[in-house]
């Protein structure tokens, strides 16, 4: 296979040994959020957006593992620089116990390592004055952890603060900030104090209302966080008004309220900026990041995270070897290639393009938005959101859905004209067949 000419090409979905393999994957496994059942087969080629499932289908992957796979599939970018790595055991240290050198000093060093990973997230994160890093597994443990350094930071910690709409991850802190489905935080229980109101303009001045000192219930002093994410990603690919974020940013100051910006998703160059908090007239204390850097990062400045010795920690924390290479090596390919101004051209085309597809389907589409190459539409009913996503699947088109009836579309940071052409193509084909 050759990105520069590879085709989706689909026999059927899902094939007999597609199939096989997602029953035996079912046999032991929990239920979760499986969309389809697309089974991608790892020894078969892949290359940029495109890949091979099971029965030899080849499909036009936009969704880059919701962002966790931010240059698509076997990409030169960084598997070349990975080929001087020979695989050792563990891969995974206890990295709050230990440390780990890829070799020589730091800076000899043919490979980075976990610390390379944390000395580059706070460079692409100076301009906000952060220093220090809390690597882990994952974005939930990143927003946990972001939770926690701000309850810590906090004299007299009691209240906190989300958005409607909002998704944070699945670990029970987390799921207390969550706005976007009740079947994420039904039955299990929340942290106490956790507010919300709407991701507008009224959402501040109704948060506004509620930290008044003469007539609000919520004491400002001891509000620990709001937590937002600069695009939602789970309650619908929401772009918020920039008059929004200048006045949260404003409410953030005269309370002295750290604002933690969630950017899993919309992080690392996936807006056509590196943070997409970097589109707004906004400053965060916090930043965690996760899928784009294979490992979960809370991001901040020295004085919010604790002091104390073992007040935060993780057995894997740090110690994830292979991941961190990745991570600091997706992070040096968006820099040196050139890929955030691409992802913001190529954003501005598939937006384009995407509208024009809202003016033919004008009864089904009823929106097309988005930040970058982090975009979507949105349908008249979740009915048809969902039979668009599986007819764009049977024409070898894979995407998601997210918020009640929004699909979203994810294409590597990389992603060329080509590439985007096919893929409006078949969602054209797709909306016209439901």
């Amino acid at each position: 296979m050759h990105r520069e000419n590879a085709e989706p090409v689909v026999e059927e979905l899902p094939g007999p040994k597609a199939t096989e393999w997602v029953d035996f994957h079912r046999d032991s496994s929990a239920p979760s959020t499986y969309v389809y059942d697309f089974v991608w087969d790892i020894t078969e080629d892949a290359d940029g957006p495109f890949c091979t499932d099971a029965d030899g289908n080849v499909l036009l992957d936009f969704t880059s593992h919701v962002a966790a796979a931010p240059l698509g599939y076997n990409n030169p970018k960084i598997l070349d620089k990975l080929e001087a790595f020979d695989l050792v055991d563990p891969l995974k240290i206890a990295g709050q116990d230990f440390y780990v050198s890829t070799g020589g000093t730091p800076d000899e060093a043919e490979l980075p390592g976990p610390a390379h990973l944390m000395n580059t997230l706070t460079e692409i994160t100076s301009q906000y004055d952060m220093d220090t890093v809390f690597l882990s597994n994952s974005g939930a443990e990143a927003v946990e952890n972001a939770i926690k350094i701000c309850y810590d930071h906090c004299d007299v910690p009691k209240y906190g603060v989300t958005f409607e709409g909002a998704f944070h991850g699945r670990t029970l802190g987390a799921l207390s900030l969550n706005r976007s489905k009740s079947v994420h935080r039904q039955k299990f229980p929340e942290i106490s104090g956790i507010h919300d109101v709407p991701y507008s303009v009224e959402g501040v001045q109704r948060l506004r209302e509620k930290l008044d000192s003469k007539h609000g219930h919520v004491p400002a002093e001891q509000v620990a966080f709001i937590i937002l994410e600069p695009v939602q990603g789970e309650g619908g690919y929401q772009v918020p008004d920039p008059q929004f974020m200048r006045e949260l940013d404003a409410l953030s100051s005269e309370h002295d309220i750290p604002i933690i910006a969630d950017e899993i998703q919309s992080g690392a160059g996936r807006t056509g900026e590196m943070w997409a908090v970097d589109h707004f007239d906004i400053e965060p204390d916090v930043i965690t990041s996760a899928k784009a850097l294979r490992v979960g990062a809370t991001i901040s400045k020295s004085e919010i995270f604790p002091e104390e010795r073992s007040r935060l920690s993780s057995t894997w924390g740090a110690g994830d070897i292979l991941s961190s290479i990745q991570g600091t090596l997706t992070l040096a390919a968006i820099e040196e290639h050139g890929l955030l101004s691409h992802a913001e051209r190529k954003g501005e085309r598939l937006l384009g393009q995407l509208r024009d597809l809202q003016e033919r389907h004008e009864t089904a589409v009823v929106d097309a938005r988005g930040l970058g190459l982090m975009t979507a539409i949105e349908f008249d009913t979740k009915e048809r959101r969902d039979a668009v996503v599986d007819a764009a699947l049977q024409r070898g088109l894979l995407t998601l859905g997210c918020g009640k009836k929004t699909l979203r579309l994810l294409p590597p940071l990389d992603v060329r004209d080509r590439e985007l052409d096919i893929a409006v193509e078949l969602l054209d084909d797709a909306i016209s067949a439901t």
